[in-house]
Protein backbone atom coordinates (compact mmCIF):
# COMPACT_ATOMS: atom_id res chain seq x y z
CA UNK A 1 0.00 0.00 0.00
CA UNK A 2 2.75 2.42 0.46
CA UNK A 3 4.42 1.89 -2.59
CA UNK A 4 1.57 2.77 -4.63
CA UNK A 5 0.75 5.53 -2.18
CA UNK A 6 4.55 6.91 -3.29
CA UNK A 7 3.80 6.25 -6.89
CA UNK A 8 0.99 8.43 -7.19
CA UNK A 9 2.23 11.54 -5.37
CA UNK A 10 5.28 11.58 -7.83
CA UNK A 11 2.73 11.36 -10.32
CA UNK A 12 1.37 14.15 -8.94
CA UNK A 13 4.26 16.23 -8.17
CA UNK A 14 5.34 15.62 -11.77
CA UNK A 15 1.84 16.66 -13.40
CA UNK A 16 2.31 19.56 -11.57
CA UNK A 17 5.88 20.66 -12.85
CA UNK A 18 4.90 19.59 -15.96
CA UNK A 19 2.10 22.16 -15.74
CA UNK A 20 4.20 25.02 -14.27
CA UNK A 21 2.56 25.42 -11.38
CA UNK A 22 6.06 26.57 -9.48
CA UNK A 23 7.43 29.37 -10.71
CA UNK A 24 10.17 28.84 -12.68
CA UNK A 25 9.34 25.07 -13.16
CA UNK A 26 10.50 25.04 -16.85
CA UNK A 27 14.26 25.58 -15.14
CA UNK A 28 14.12 23.93 -12.16
CA UNK A 29 13.58 20.15 -11.20
CA UNK A 30 10.91 21.00 -8.89
CA UNK A 31 10.30 23.10 -5.30
CA UNK A 32 11.44 20.81 -2.16
CA UNK A 33 10.14 22.18 0.96
CA UNK A 34 12.30 21.67 3.70
CA UNK A 35 11.18 22.23 7.53
CA UNK A 36 13.91 22.56 10.26
CA UNK A 37 12.67 22.70 13.86
CA UNK A 38 14.74 25.81 15.00
CA UNK A 39 17.72 27.53 14.69
CA UNK A 40 18.62 28.14 17.83
CA UNK A 41 20.64 24.37 17.54
CA UNK A 42 23.40 24.30 15.70
CA UNK A 43 22.92 21.13 14.00
CA UNK A 44 19.91 22.13 12.06
CA UNK A 45 21.39 25.04 10.24
CA UNK A 46 24.12 22.96 9.00
CA UNK A 47 21.12 20.15 8.62
CA UNK A 48 18.97 22.50 6.27
CA UNK A 49 21.99 24.54 4.72
CA UNK A 50 23.74 21.76 3.72
CA UNK A 51 20.61 20.28 2.10
CA UNK A 52 19.33 23.17 0.66
CA UNK A 53 23.20 23.53 -1.25
CA UNK A 54 22.95 19.91 -2.34
CA UNK A 55 19.39 20.10 -3.76
CA UNK A 56 20.29 23.61 -5.50
CA UNK A 57 22.72 21.80 -6.95
CA UNK A 58 21.19 18.88 -8.39
CA UNK A 59 18.18 21.66 -10.00
CA UNK A 60 15.66 21.79 -7.54
CA UNK A 61 14.59 25.21 -5.79
CA UNK A 62 14.21 24.55 -2.02
CA UNK A 63 11.96 26.21 0.29
CA UNK A 64 14.13 26.20 3.82
CA UNK A 65 12.11 27.29 7.05
CA UNK A 66 13.09 26.74 10.63
CA UNK A 67 10.25 26.93 13.24
CA UNK A 68 11.66 28.04 16.19
CA UNK A 69 10.60 25.33 18.15
CA UNK A 70 7.60 25.87 18.09
CA UNK A 71 5.12 23.14 16.67
CA UNK A 72 2.17 25.92 16.01
CA UNK A 73 4.71 27.76 13.43
CA UNK A 74 5.82 24.51 11.92
CA UNK A 75 2.18 23.17 10.90
CA UNK A 76 1.82 26.65 9.40
CA UNK A 77 5.11 26.69 7.42
CA UNK A 78 4.12 23.16 6.20
CA UNK A 79 0.43 24.25 5.38
CA UNK A 80 2.02 27.23 3.40
CA UNK A 81 4.36 24.93 1.30
CA UNK A 82 1.80 22.22 0.66
CA UNK A 83 -0.38 25.38 -0.53
CA UNK A 84 2.66 27.47 -2.66
CA UNK A 85 3.13 24.11 -4.87
CA UNK A 86 6.28 22.20 -3.43
CA UNK A 87 6.37 18.67 -4.51
CA UNK A 88 7.95 17.25 -2.44
CA UNK A 89 8.58 17.95 1.84
CA UNK A 90 11.55 16.97 3.95
CA UNK A 91 10.11 17.50 7.78
CA UNK A 92 12.72 17.37 11.04
CA UNK A 93 9.65 17.71 13.38
CA UNK A 94 9.39 19.95 17.05
CA UNK A 95 6.98 17.27 17.95
CA UNK A 96 6.64 13.88 16.52
CA UNK A 97 2.55 13.67 17.35
CA UNK A 98 1.54 17.02 16.13
CA UNK A 99 1.80 17.13 12.25
CA UNK A 100 -0.50 14.20 11.82
CA UNK A 101 -3.58 16.86 10.58
CA UNK A 102 -1.33 19.04 8.55
CA UNK A 103 0.29 15.80 6.63
CA UNK A 104 -3.02 14.72 6.04
CA UNK A 105 -3.66 17.93 3.41
CA UNK A 106 -0.06 16.82 1.82
CA UNK A 107 -1.23 12.80 1.51
CA UNK A 108 -4.79 13.94 -0.06
CA UNK A 109 -2.37 16.65 -2.35
CA UNK A 110 -0.16 13.58 -3.18
CA UNK A 111 2.83 15.14 -2.37
CA UNK A 112 5.46 12.22 -0.64
CA UNK A 113 6.78 13.20 2.74
CA UNK A 114 10.52 12.56 3.90
CA UNK A 115 10.56 12.25 8.14
CA UNK A 116 14.02 13.70 8.72
CA UNK A 117 16.09 12.50 12.03
CA UNK A 118 13.26 12.88 13.97
CA UNK A 119 10.17 10.43 13.34
CA UNK A 120 7.03 11.95 12.39
CA UNK A 121 4.47 9.72 14.41
CA UNK A 122 0.91 8.63 14.25
CA UNK A 123 0.50 9.45 10.29
CA UNK A 124 0.20 7.45 7.58
CA UNK A 125 1.66 10.25 5.26
CA UNK A 126 5.27 9.75 5.61
CA UNK A 127 6.64 8.08 2.68
CA UNK A 128 10.55 7.59 4.10
CA UNK A 129 12.24 8.45 7.17
CA UNK A 130 16.21 9.30 7.15
CA UNK A 131 18.30 9.61 10.22
CA UNK A 132 21.15 8.37 11.99
CA UNK A 133 21.27 4.71 14.07
CA UNK A 134 19.76 6.54 16.95
CA UNK A 135 20.12 3.25 18.86
CA UNK A 136 23.28 2.75 17.92
CA UNK A 137 23.99 6.40 19.20
CA UNK A 138 23.00 5.55 22.92
CA UNK A 139 24.83 2.18 22.79
CA UNK A 140 27.61 3.91 22.33
CA UNK A 141 27.19 6.45 24.74
CA UNK A 142 26.61 3.97 26.94
CA UNK A 143 29.79 1.52 26.13
CA UNK A 144 32.05 4.58 26.39
CA UNK A 145 31.31 5.15 29.95
CA UNK A 146 31.62 1.25 30.74
CA UNK A 147 34.69 1.43 29.08
CA UNK A 148 36.00 4.78 30.48
CA UNK A 149 35.09 3.28 34.05
CA UNK A 150 36.52 -0.10 33.31
CA UNK A 151 33.15 -1.60 34.56
CA UNK A 152 33.76 -4.97 33.63
CA UNK A 153 36.84 -5.48 35.72
CA UNK A 154 36.20 -2.93 38.70
CA UNK A 155 33.39 -3.49 41.37
CA UNK A 156 32.39 0.24 42.04
CA UNK A 157 30.41 1.43 42.89
CA UNK A 158 30.22 4.67 40.56
CA UNK A 159 28.00 7.40 40.60
CA UNK A 160 26.43 8.39 37.36
CA UNK A 161 23.72 10.69 36.27
CA UNK A 162 21.27 11.06 33.13
CA UNK A 163 20.13 14.07 31.05
CA UNK A 164 18.66 12.72 28.19
CA UNK A 165 16.16 15.44 25.50
CA UNK A 166 12.62 16.79 24.59
CA UNK A 167 10.12 14.13 25.34
CA UNK A 168 8.23 14.92 22.55
CA UNK A 169 11.53 13.81 20.11
CA UNK A 170 10.69 10.20 19.47
CA UNK A 171 14.70 9.98 18.78
CA UNK A 172 15.00 10.18 22.94
CA UNK A 173 13.66 6.45 23.10
CA UNK A 174 16.21 5.83 21.02
CA UNK A 175 19.33 7.67 22.72
CA UNK A 176 17.97 6.45 26.20
CA UNK A 177 16.59 3.03 25.32
CA UNK A 178 20.20 1.99 23.42
CA UNK A 179 22.02 3.92 26.60
CA UNK A 180 20.24 2.50 28.74
CA UNK A 181 20.46 -1.00 27.46
CA UNK A 182 24.37 -1.20 28.12
CA UNK A 183 24.33 0.06 31.49
CA UNK A 184 21.58 -1.27 33.26
CA UNK A 185 23.44 -4.35 33.45
CA UNK A 186 25.66 -2.58 35.67
CA UNK A 187 22.89 -0.44 37.69
CA UNK A 188 21.44 -4.16 38.70
CA UNK A 189 24.55 -5.25 39.15
CA UNK A 190 25.43 -2.03 41.64
CA UNK A 191 28.80 -0.85 40.16
CA UNK A 192 26.51 1.96 39.04
CA UNK A 193 24.51 4.20 41.59
CA UNK A 194 22.34 6.78 40.73
CA UNK A 195 21.81 9.24 44.13
CA UNK A 196 19.58 11.06 42.68
CA UNK A 197 17.17 8.73 41.94
CA UNK A 198 16.53 10.20 38.68
CA UNK A 199 16.55 6.89 36.38
CA UNK A 200 13.25 7.16 34.04
CA UNK A 201 13.02 8.99 30.49
CA UNK A 202 10.67 11.16 31.88
CA UNK A 203 12.90 12.35 34.98
CA UNK A 204 15.90 12.71 33.09
CA UNK A 205 14.03 14.55 29.94
CA UNK A 206 15.24 18.02 28.97
CA UNK A 207 12.68 20.53 27.51
CA UNK A 208 13.77 21.68 23.82
CA UNK A 209 16.88 20.34 24.70
CA UNK A 210 17.32 23.31 26.14
CA UNK A 211 21.24 24.23 27.87
CA UNK A 212 19.71 26.37 30.44
CA UNK A 213 17.53 24.07 31.61
CA UNK A 214 19.60 21.22 31.55
CA UNK A 215 22.15 23.00 33.88
CA UNK A 216 19.03 24.62 36.16
CA UNK A 217 18.28 20.62 36.90
CA UNK A 218 22.25 19.33 37.37
CA UNK A 219 22.65 22.17 39.49
CA UNK A 220 19.57 21.35 41.66
CA UNK A 221 21.43 17.62 41.55
CA UNK A 222 24.58 18.79 42.83
CA UNK A 223 23.31 20.18 45.58
CA UNK A 224 21.26 17.69 46.67
CA UNK A 225 23.30 14.73 46.27
CA UNK A 226 27.28 16.53 45.74
CA UNK A 227 27.76 19.09 48.04
CA UNK A 228 29.30 17.47 50.61
CA UNK A 229 32.04 16.26 48.42
CA UNK A 230 30.67 13.32 47.02
CA UNK A 231 32.08 12.14 44.15
CA UNK A 232 30.30 12.34 40.16
CA UNK A 233 31.62 9.44 38.09
CA UNK A 234 30.13 9.62 34.94
CA UNK A 235 27.13 11.74 33.24
CA UNK A 236 24.93 10.49 30.48
CA UNK A 237 23.86 13.28 28.50
CA UNK A 238 22.02 12.61 25.33
CA UNK A 239 23.71 15.64 23.16
CA UNK A 240 26.12 18.30 23.30
CA UNK A 241 23.25 21.29 24.36
CA UNK A 242 22.44 18.98 27.45
CA UNK A 243 26.30 18.24 27.94
CA UNK A 244 27.25 21.92 27.92
CA UNK A 245 24.52 22.60 30.95
CA UNK A 246 25.85 19.76 32.71
CA UNK A 247 29.79 21.44 32.75
CA UNK A 248 28.05 24.78 33.09
CA UNK A 249 26.66 23.38 36.49
CA UNK A 250 30.23 21.86 37.69
CA UNK A 251 31.72 24.97 37.09
CA UNK A 252 29.93 25.98 39.20
CA UNK A 253 28.68 24.13 42.33
CA UNK A 254 31.11 20.91 41.81
CA UNK A 255 34.46 20.79 43.96
CA UNK A 256 35.05 17.39 44.39
CA UNK A 257 38.76 16.24 42.47
CA UNK A 258 36.85 13.36 40.71
CA UNK A 259 35.73 14.80 37.40
CA UNK A 260 33.02 12.87 35.19
CA UNK A 261 32.94 11.10 32.23
CA UNK A 262 30.73 13.27 30.61
CA UNK A 263 29.11 12.11 27.13
CA UNK A 264 27.42 14.19 24.24
CA UNK A 265 26.17 13.98 20.59
CA UNK A 266 26.35 16.03 17.37
CA UNK A 267 29.95 17.99 18.19
CA UNK A 268 28.40 21.29 18.94
CA UNK A 269 31.10 23.80 18.11
CA UNK A 270 30.70 25.21 21.54
CA UNK A 271 31.68 21.25 23.06
CA UNK A 272 34.58 20.84 21.02
CA UNK A 273 37.14 22.72 23.22
CA UNK A 274 35.42 21.01 26.01
CA UNK A 275 36.56 17.52 24.58
CA UNK A 276 40.05 18.77 23.93
CA UNK A 277 39.86 20.40 27.59
CA UNK A 278 38.95 17.44 29.35
CA UNK A 279 35.60 18.78 30.93
CA UNK A 280 33.03 16.23 28.29
CA UNK A 281 34.98 13.09 27.35
CA UNK A 282 33.52 12.51 24.44
CA UNK A 283 30.28 13.62 21.64
CA UNK A 284 29.05 11.19 18.86
CA UNK A 285 29.58 12.73 15.52
CA UNK A 286 26.71 12.36 13.25
CA UNK A 287 28.05 14.29 10.24
CA UNK A 288 25.06 16.17 8.84
CA UNK A 289 26.79 16.41 4.98
CA UNK A 290 26.57 13.13 5.13
CA UNK A 291 22.54 12.63 6.05
CA UNK A 292 22.13 15.71 3.49
CA UNK A 293 23.95 14.01 0.28
CA UNK A 294 21.79 10.88 1.37
CA UNK A 295 18.66 13.13 1.39
CA UNK A 296 19.27 14.25 -1.58
CA UNK A 297 19.39 11.27 -3.41
CA UNK A 298 16.22 10.22 -1.67
CA UNK A 299 14.34 13.18 -3.28
CA UNK A 300 16.05 12.58 -6.78
CA UNK A 301 15.18 9.08 -6.82
CA UNK A 302 11.35 9.92 -5.53
CA UNK A 303 11.21 12.96 -8.14
CA UNK A 304 12.38 10.75 -11.35
CA UNK A 305 9.94 8.54 -10.58
CA UNK A 306 11.96 5.66 -8.30
CA UNK A 307 12.10 4.42 -5.28
CA UNK A 308 14.24 6.11 -2.39
CA UNK A 309 17.23 4.38 -1.42
CA UNK A 310 17.10 2.55 2.03
CA UNK A 311 19.02 0.07 4.33
CA UNK A 312 16.27 -0.71 7.60
CA UNK A 313 12.41 -1.95 6.81
CA UNK A 314 12.36 -3.29 10.67
CA UNK A 315 13.21 -0.71 13.17
CA UNK A 316 11.12 2.35 12.65
CA UNK A 317 7.04 2.11 13.41
CA UNK A 318 5.54 5.49 13.60
CA UNK A 319 2.25 4.11 14.83
CA UNK A 320 0.56 3.15 11.32
CA UNK A 321 3.32 0.84 10.03
CA UNK A 322 6.85 0.39 9.80
CA UNK A 323 8.61 3.35 7.67
CA UNK A 324 11.35 2.33 5.61
CA UNK A 325 14.46 4.15 6.28
CA UNK A 326 18.01 5.19 5.52
CA UNK A 327 20.34 5.04 8.70
CA UNK A 328 23.67 6.75 8.40
CA UNK A 329 26.11 5.29 11.12
CA UNK A 330 27.48 7.45 13.64
CA UNK A 331 30.76 8.03 15.06
CA UNK A 332 32.96 8.58 18.71
CA UNK A 333 34.68 11.78 18.85
CA UNK A 334 36.87 12.29 21.49
CA UNK A 335 40.23 14.28 22.53
CA UNK A 336 42.57 11.62 20.46
CA UNK A 337 40.93 11.96 17.40
CA UNK A 338 38.80 14.85 17.10
CA UNK A 339 41.26 16.53 14.56
CA UNK A 340 40.99 13.49 12.20
CA UNK A 341 36.94 13.51 11.99
CA UNK A 342 36.38 17.30 12.13
CA UNK A 343 38.91 18.97 11.08
CA UNK A 344 40.77 17.16 8.60
CA UNK A 345 37.48 16.04 7.14
CA UNK A 346 36.92 19.83 6.10
CA UNK A 347 33.62 20.22 9.00
CA UNK A 348 35.63 22.60 10.98
CA UNK A 349 38.86 24.59 10.86
CA UNK A 350 41.26 24.64 13.47
CA UNK A 351 40.85 27.93 14.40
CA UNK A 352 36.58 27.57 14.51
CA UNK A 353 37.42 25.36 17.87
CA UNK A 354 40.22 27.36 19.87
Amino acid sequence: MKKKITVLAVATALSAAALGTVAGAEESKGLIGVAMPTQDLQRWNQDGENMKAELEAKGYEVDLQFAGNDSAQQASQIENMIANGDQLLVVASIDGDSLGTVLAQAKEAGIPVISYDRLIMNTDAISYYATFDNYLVGKTQGQFIVDALDLDNQDGPFNIEMVTGDPGDNNVNFFFGGAMDVLQPYIDAGKLVVPSGQMTKDEVATANWATDAAQARFENILSSNYADGTPLHAVLASNDSTALGVTNALAANYTNDVYPVITGQDCDIANVPNIVNGKQAMSVFKDTRTLATKVVEMVDAIMTGGEAPVNDTKTYDNGTGIIPSYLCEPVAVTADNYKEILIDSGYYTEDQIQ
